[in-house]
């Protein structure tokens, strides 16, 4: 901690831009220093997410794709925190979700994979936190799904996270996994995070206090902006 009293970041929580094992950062990686662009006023204190932005069913992946019916799946619930440094919550933050949906496909153009398409998902979601830096969606289990990693490469079931603050530039974006998934250990992408204990806070428990009877399970997944525990960012260089 700084004479400040602030507490750093640990390098060794956020994947580095160059993984071997995770096969596309060994072209994508930077082979030079990053450069540091100065912001204007207006680019770090705006424009701002505002509640009427936000659709009333935006948060729920069971409904706001639906054409004729509910999607196919496990019905889940996550939900959690998104909280500062010190544990504070962070009110009135845009948070963004997508996922494949229960058979391991995106609906994306670029998505080979044989697994059919939903027509009743579409896999995206946002909300804004509340006072109390909470959020909440209502979503299908992901499948996992093949990926051109290595010869028999599987993700495991994820949902992709992004985080905005006050303005479009302020924008981290990290993945939740689901507690108890075997596919955890053997992915690259998860393992180019060295620290174990950074991988156990993206990996989301059960939380069968949320858990709705006879209709969802649900699982915690608190989103820590920064310090030591920070949640592990994929694009902490560019967006912290």
């Amino acid at each position: 901690m700084s004479d400040a009293g602030f507490v750093r970041r640990d390098p060794a929580s956020h994947p580095p831009a160059l993984a071997p094992d995770y096969r596309s950062t060994r072209l994508r990686a930077p082979a030079r220093p990053l450069l540091t662009i100065p912001q204007t006023l207006s680019e770090i204190t705006g424009p701002a997410f505002g509640h009427e932005a936000i659709g009333p069913l935006d948060h729920d992946l069971l409904q706001n794709a639906s054409v004729d019916g509910a999607p196919i799946g496990a019905r889940i619930i996550v939900h959690g925190r998104v909280l500062d440094g010190d544990g504070r919550p962070v009110p009135e933050t845009l948070v963004e979700v997508w996922q494949a949906n229960a058979a391991g496909r995106y609906r994306h153009a670029n998505d080979g994979y044989q697994a059919p398409l939903d027509r009743n998902f579409s896999g995206l979601g946002r909300a804004l936190t509340d006072a109390d830096g909470s959020y909440r969606f209502l979503t299908v289990m992901p499948g996992a799904y093949p990926w051109p990693n290595g010869p028999n490469s599987w993700r495991p079931a994820h949902i992709h996270f992004s985080v905005f603050g006050a303005a479009f530039c302020q924008r981290l974006i990290t993945q939740m996994y689901f507690e108890g998934d075997p596919l955890i250990r053997l992915c690259p992408i998860v393992q180019s995070v060295a620290d174990p204990d950074a991988v156990a806070r993206l990996i989301a428990p059960l939380d069968m206090d949320q858990a709705q009877p006879f209709d969802a399970l649900a699982y915690r997944f608190d989103i820590v902006l920064r310090g030591r525990a920070q949640t592990p960012m994929e694009n902490r260089p560019e967006g912290a």
